[in-house]
Parts: C-alpha cells; structure tokens; sequence
C-alpha cells in the first residue's frame, strides 16, 4: 500500500486539509499507516498533479487560507482499482520477539524492563481502542457501511492490542515464576 491510497480512503470519508489529515493520521489512520506532515503534504502535491484529487482555497480569519482536499473522479477510480487488487501477504517485523528470542544470550533484566514497558504501552493504547469503540459506536448491531468498516477495523485494533497485552504479560510472568514456568496466565496472573 502506498500512502496515496491511506490518503484517498480519507478523503473519501471527508474533505480535508493538510493539516487536517496529519490530525487525522495522528488519531485514528496512524493506528495501522504512519505518515508525517512533510509527506502528507508532499504526497497530496503529488496527487494533484496526477489529476486525483483537486483542492479549493478557503479562506481562513487571520489566518492564510487552507487549502481543502476532495477526491476526483480519477482518484475515486484509482482507490477502486486498489482496493480490489490482490492483497500481498504482510510479512510481520517484530524487533520486540527477536529480543525475547535473545534474551538468554545478554541482559534478561533489562529485557524484561523492555518488556514491561512495552505491556504498559500496548495496555493503554488498549485501553484508548475501547474508549474509542464504547465512544463512536455505542450500538455496534446496527452498523452499515462506512461504520461498520470503521468499527470492525477499530475491533480488529482492539483484538491485536489485546494479544500483545496477553503475550506479554504470559512472557513476563513466565520469568517471574520459578523454573520459569511457561504455563499460560490471565492478564492478571492466574493460571490458565
């Protein structure tokens, strides 16, 4: 996936402004697609030259005007083409379970510092998910469309924040046990 096409999905959803998609990556897309200013901005100069998308200056009060973002039809059908392309299969990175692998062979403390902090953050942006789910969509049952696909990729969020907590949490409590002890334990310590 290039960010072109994160991009166009947002506007797809709602006009934007540089600026205001940069918020938008930073709350919700940025979740799964990181980007920063200078490539947003840079992607959508580039998106306009390619016809995909137009923007309208509006007039801002003591401010310069912003420029708003609308996808064309061009883009509209590029999105589709995309969207209906083959999906490669992610090849998953994961720095954290190489160390984990590797923790034998240097520090086991310090890994599990890492480890804990790594729990703690997952644990909160958890935490966020459900906020954002119990928030946004407080009757999930009765989601079409547009809704029901931006619920079901916040559970899917939630599901894989959920899973990192879980594992984590067995792996540091596999090395609080004697014998490290590698049965499975609930997210608050008990034995499964």
């Amino acid at each position: 996936m290039a960010l072109e096409h994160a991009i166009l999905v947002s506007l797809r959803e709602r006009p934007a402004s540089g600026l205001d998609l940069d918020r938008r990556f930073n709350r919700s897309i940025g979740f799964f697609w990181s980007a920063t200013h200078q490539q947003i901005y840079r992607v959508l100069k580039g998106m306009e030259a390619d016809g995909w998308v137009t923007s309208v200056a509006v007039e801002q009060q003591g401010r310069p005007d912003k420029k708003v973002y609308e996808v064309t039809a061009a883009g509209a059908r590029e999105l589709a083409a995309w969207l209906s392309s083959p999906i490669p299969a992610e090849k998953p990175r994961s720095e954290l379970a190489i160390r984990l692998r590797g923790a034998s062979y240097g520090d086991r403390a310090a890994v599990l510092d890492r480890v804990s902090e790594q729990r703690a953050d997952h644990a909160t942006r958890l935490e966020h998910y459900e906020m954002l789910a119990a928030r946004d969509f407080p009757e999930p049952g009765t989601l079409t469309g547009q809704a029901l696909d931006a619920y079901l990729v916040l559970r899917g969020g939630i599901r894989l924040e959920q899973m990192w907590v879980d594992w984590l949490t067995e792996y540091l409590h596999a090395h609080d046990s004697p014998h490290g002890s590698h049965a499975p334990r609930d997210t608050e310590g008990q034995s499964l």
